[in-house]
């Protein structure tokens, strides 16, 4: 059931009659109204939960929140005061908008985003100044992406024309890109329209030792191959990833990123993040290693395997390309099983990195025998039967264990066997119980591994109601 809501105003009287008419002092009347509302089963999340600053004449009627203070400073120097008067403003602005939600949710509600895009445009021509005003621009639009109209998109564009040659600008632009795009289908395509790829692109061949640029960049367009808007039926996702690829090389230019950054395990992570989005074709993933993209993954899970995110990325980009039979079998015969067995063992705990092993082997083990026995012999089925004991609670891992154990004996009924020895079946059977999801894929096998496994047939083809 939907949770009711509240508007800040009526959240802000409440806590100052717990003031006024209980004489309770400021933090306890804050308490007071929080538990209150919340007993009432109101949500919250988008309301300020802070008592509102008083101004600075001392009026109980001017008191208000401190970004709407910023907010209407700015609202009131924007036709008159330069860009260079409003910068206190702008960053005082900005550093309540990164508070929280709640903060930006009401600076949007009270008109913010037309006063901070005035700012920008006015502040076009100055480097400083641009950079202060588009750092308050990616503050209100995080997690608020519809704010963003055509102007905005336009403005944005110019930005990263005109200050290409300017890695801090490009990156607080992209990263305002980033904001506007994610779960918001529209904003995407009208960007790529405008042509935001090429500047992307190209902003991560200039300046590619730039790490937090080369970031920043990297998850823009992985954001720009995403179907997150709910409110979109089918979206551009895949169109979008090959144009990356094939229009602007993407491929190629992400994995010479890695190349210049092979010591920054936060950027290899990122890198590797998007090139499994990108891998959507099977040539796609041949050019990945044909560019050297594989042998750094491995690389990367020989010497780098202390840090469990960019394991679990590189295990992503592995089963990414490896939807490819060709690379399936490059991937085995560069030690690739033996380096995720050893990952996978090294970060048992990180139910992550298990899922992702256990899904990596699980494709290379697609029709591939040979590729079986190796991952048979190296212990892969092992690790998969001690993830689903580690991680009994979570159901990807749970699923992608049941998928890898099916992919190993689906051709090679020999090692149904030695899984089946290793407690395979009561691990399946207690997946199917604890978790809904696991009923096909666990089902399947347990029927593949030979076990006695009951399928309801829900439908057999006769006239007459259907019955449970």
């Amino acid at each position: 059931m939907a949770k009711r809501r509240i508007t800040q105003e009526t959240f802000d009287a409440a806590v100052r009659e717990n003031m006024e008419e209980f004489e309770m002092d400021p933090d306890e009347a804050l308490r007071e109204a929080v538990e209150q509302f919340e007993s009432q089963g109101v949500e919250l999340s988008c309301i300020v939960k802070a008592v509102p600053a008083v101004s600075s004449e001392d009026k109980q009627e001017e008191q208000t929140h401190e970004v709407l203070q910023a907010l209407d400073s700015l609202r009131i120097g924007k036709d008159s005061a330069s860009i260079a008067d409003m910068t206190a403003d702008i960053k005082r602005f900005t550093e309540h908008c990164s508070l929280g939600f709640a903060q930006r949710y009401l600076a949007a509600q009270k008109d913010a985003y037309p006063v901070i895009l005035s700012c920008c445009k006015k502040s076009l021509e100055d480097q400083e100044a641009v950079l202060t005003a588009l750092s308050a621009l990616a503050a209100l639009t995080d997690g608020q992406p519809d704010l963003l109209d055509a102007e905005g998109q336009q403005f944005l564009l110019d930005v990263l024309k005109k200050y290409r040659a300017v890695s801090c600008v490009t990156r607080v632009a992209i990263h305002t890109v980033r904001h506007c795009c994610l779960k918001h289908e529209q904003n995407r395509q009208d960007l790529v329209k405008g042509g935001v790829l090429p500047l992307m692109t190209g902003a991560l061949k200039q300046h590619s030792g730039c790490a937090e640029l080369v970031k920043e960049a990297s998850a823009a367009l992985r954001v720009m191959t995403f179907d997150d808007d709910v409110r979109v039926t089918f979206g551009h996702a895949h169109e979008h990833a090959k144009s990356i690829v094939l229009e602007h090389n993407g491929l190629k230019v992400l994995i010479e990123a890695a190349k210049a950054h092979f010591d920054n395990t936060s950027v290899l992570s990122e890198l590797c993040a998007t090139l499994s989005r990108l891998a959507v074709r099977n040539e796609f993933c041949q050019d990945v290693c044909d560019l050297g993209g594989l042998k750094i993954m491995m690389t990367l899970l020989a010497d780098s395997y202390e840090s469990p995110e960019l394991v679990r990325q590189v295990l992503s980009a592995i089963r990414a390309i490896a939807g490819n039979d060709d690379v399936k079998d490059m991937v085995v015969n560069a030690g690739g099983v033996q380096l995720i067995v050893i990952a996978m063992n090294r970060h048992m705990s990180n139910p992550a990195v298990c899922e992702q092993g256990c899904a990596c082997l699980s494709v290379l083990a697609l029709r591939k025998p040979n590729n079986c026995k190796v991952i048979m012999e190296n212990g892969g089925a092992l690790a998969a039967i001690q993830s689903m004991k580690t991680h009994s609670d979570v159901v990807n891992v749970q699923k992608q264990a049941c998928m890898l154990m099916r992919n190993l004996v689906s051709r090679m009924q020999n090692y149904s066997q030695p899984i089946l020895e290793m407690g395979a079946e009561a691990l399946i059977a207690q997946a199917l119980k604890t978790h809904q999801d696991c009923g096909d894929v666990g089902k399947a096998a347990l029927r593949d591994l030979g076990c006695q496994v009951q399928l309801r047939e829900l439908w057999t083809g006769k006239h007459g109601s259907l019955t449970n």
